[in-house]
């Protein structure tokens, strides 16, 4: 029988009084945890207390998914530190009473299991999962600017003990259901075709609870342990996480050092603390990145395109890089170059990242498979999608698509990977332009999750659908953008970097103070150390293309290093000599300078730029400029965009004037 009191839970019983009960939130394609639907369990919950059954099965409604975390809407809605901290206590309470239930409470997990909905398993005496591609278990937030808040920090590092348990928290990954087993987070697995439901019924007759902290766990948790590892584990999160920027990773490791042998009192400690993060302005401004991403997802939703064979033309760092991309997601790829001797080198570049990324013999071997060499371009005709990736030039450019558009198949993506030029003059010597479009990729291509999908007024708006749902099914955040000199991110970018050129040229600033200024302010590397990875030969390309205001000087600047063969990290040596994949830098270079001050001055540009980006309607809206500007030059996500924090700059604290204008500036000490 089934209780049909509630919205969002169901209640069955089955002869031998065991209770099935089911979250399928109401209206929602996932589950997540909102004041309603804990609501409602703490209802379910006093009737168990009254009317014990013999054992609870906990389980979802919802195909491949468990529970994704809290309902993140939520959090907008509490502005005080002690509302939220009364509202945290609350679960606490809820999750205690489900812990102390006097009859086995079994929960079993597919899919997604993140973030509230474990802390909700962990709550339970024993957790089942299914194994295999789909289940996932993990605590995110701190991407969210906060902590596991409803009792996750307190049980994880009891059950796991504090290194295995930070580590999780920290890193915000997500781990497979036999990782999760081993680790000592799930009890039991059922293999890919295995059912469940006959597992968790055979849990609850035989009364199975969970087999608890190893020894090593246990000892982690004590005094002289605790204060050993908490202080290894903060010097290893400093080194990805400025604790002035992101507190959050820092107020955990505090409260495991604090109380990790003691758990009510870690759950106060989280109650207080995580209460104190959700308000802050940190959790504000990466809460905000979350939906820029989400809406960008959904972008990608717009068109059913789904491509199966991919050509790109030209073997280079971006053409080979974005061939192995796309075949690490599954696609077949042809790639095409001049001669073999163009194309060996992307080969060996790709075997690398499928060695790192795959790591099972099998995976790997198939991903080499996919990635077949093309001198010829047989592939064009058989390809969903074709990346034009060569240098540069409008001409060579125009020749090879005047080359590939009588082969092409009929509706295949035809793009280029243009980082500046505009699209009508390569579309110009088409017989249909309106077909070409603009897939700008990032370098490194493996890392950089952003690609500006580029169109004219003249462009099919099917393509750059179909444009966008292929970044969505290659796993990177679809940007819709105006065909315009640059676009927006190098747009964006070039009059940040030019700055930057000429602090350094005229008033011999150096390229390490310059650096470390843009990563005091959030920036994930300064950009001195930007135009080297990027390339300095792309960099004159685009600062060429743009033209403008571009300083003659600075300009002269990068050709110098480029004619020399000082490209920057690909050569081995740009502004910096980079050795085993860094730039090597002077310890004291930034010594006695003003790095706050010089920060204000560097990012400055930058802001003026996003303005007239947004009005010149290089992309639609403000949160389509912040989501660019996060996910392609790393703008510092805490702070939620540029055009959010020059908004709400002033409760921050921090610098940045509306209407750009500056005050002398003084980078001495």
């Amino acid at each position: 029988m089934s209780n049909p009191e509630f919205s969002h839970w169901r209640l069955e019983y089955d002869m031998d009084q065991v209770c099935w009960l089911t979250l399928d939130r109401e209206g929602e394609s996932t589950n997540s945890l909102s004041r309603e639907v804990l609501l409602e369990l703490e209802n379910i919950v006093d009737g168990f207390e009254k009317t014990p059954p013999r054992g609870v099965v906990l389980q979802s409604g919802k195909k491949n998914s468990f529970v994704v975390g809290a309902d993140v809407r939520e959090f907008d809605g509490v502005s005080n530190p002690q509302d939220a901290a009364a509202s945290i206590r609350d679960v606490h309470t809820l999750f205690n009473r489900i812990e102390a239930l006097p009859f086995p409470m079994v929960v079993t997990i597919e899919g997604y299991c993140l973030g509230g909905g474990l802390e909700l398993a962990l709550s339970c005496h024993y957790r089942i999962a299914k194994n295999d591609e789909s289940t996932r278990l993990g605590f995110p937030e701190v991407r969210l600017g906060i902590y596991p808040g409803f009792g996750g920090s307190a049980r994880t590092t009891r059950l796991l003990g504090g290194p295995k348990a930070l580590e999780l928290m920290l890193s915000s990954r997500m781990v497979r259901a036999s990782q999760a087993r081993t680790m000592g987070l799930v009890d039991q697995l059922v293999g890919p075709h295995g059912e469940l439901r006959w597992a968790a019924r055979a849990a609850i007759l035989k009364n199975r609870k969970s087999r608890g902290p190893g020894l090593v766990a246990r000892l982690s948790n004590l005094g002289p342990m605790r204060r050993l590892i908490a202080g290894m584990v903060r010097k290893q999160t400093a080194a990805r996480a400025n604790p002035e920027h992101y507190p959050a990773p820092y107020a955990l490791i505090d409260a495991w050092e604090h109380y990790g042998n003691d758990p009510q009192a870690m759950l106060e400690e989280e109650a207080v603390q995580v209460g104190e993060l959700i308000t802050g302005s940190t959790s504000r401004g990466l809460r905000r990145v979350f939906w820029l991403m989400d809406r960008l997802k959904n972008d990608g939703k717009s068109s059913p395109f789904k491509a199966r064979r991919v050509h790109v033309i030209g073997a280079g760092v971006m053409g080979g890089d974005i061939a192995a991309w796309c075949v690490l997601q599954g696609l077949e790829v042809t790639l095409q170059d001049r001669e073999m001797k163009y194309i060996q080198p992307a080969l060996d570049r790709a075997g690398k990242l499928f060695r790192s990324k795959l790591r099972q013999p099998d995976r790997i071997a198939g991903a080499n498979s996919r990635l077949i060499p093309d001198v010829e371009g047989k592939g064009i005709a058989l390809a969903d999608v074709i990346i034009e990736a060569i240098f540069e030039n409008v001409a060579a450019k125009q020749n090879v698509f005047r080359d590939i558009e009588p082969r092409l198949k009929p509706g295949a993506i035809m793009a280029t990977n243009t980082s500046a030029i505009p699209l009508h003059e390569i579309a110009s010597v088409l017989q249909n332009p309106q077909r070409l479009i603009g897939l700008h990729f990032f370098n490194p291509v493996a890392k950089m999750p952003l690609v500006e999908v580029v169109s004219d007024p003249q462009t099919d708006r099917e393509s750059v659908a179909q444009g966008a749902a292929f970044c969505s099914q290659i796993n990177r955040f679809p940007l819709p953008v105006k065909s315009s000199p640059g676009f927006l991110v190098n747009r964006v970018l070039a009059p940040y970097m030019q700055k930057a050129l000429q602090l350094h040229r005229e008033r011999g600033v150096s390229k390490e103070a310059l650096d470390q200024a843009a990563m005091d302010f959030g920036m994930p590397m300064g950009p001195v150390e930007l135009a080297d990875t990027v390339g300095l030969d792309v960099g004159l390309s685009v600062m060429n293309l743009l033209g403008g205001n571009v300083s003659t000087d600075d300009a002269a600047m990068l050709k110098d290093l480029v004619d020399q063969g000082k490209l920057g990290k690909k050569s081995g040596e740009g502004f910096y000599r980079w050795k085993n994949g860094r730039a090597e830098k002077g310890k004291n270079a930034a010594t006695g300078i003003n790095l706050k001050s010089l920060a204000e001055e560097l990012m400055q540009p930058y802001f003026d730029e996003c303005r007239a980006c947004l009005a010149d309607g290089i992309v639609a809206d403000d949160d389509l400029l912040d989501a660019g500007m996060v996910f392609g030059t790393g703008f510092a996500p805490f702070r939620g965009g540029p055009l959010y924090y020059l908004d709400h700059r002033s409760a921050a604290g921090d610098f940045a004037r509306a209407g750009g204008e500056t005050e002398e500036q003084d980078h001495g000490n």
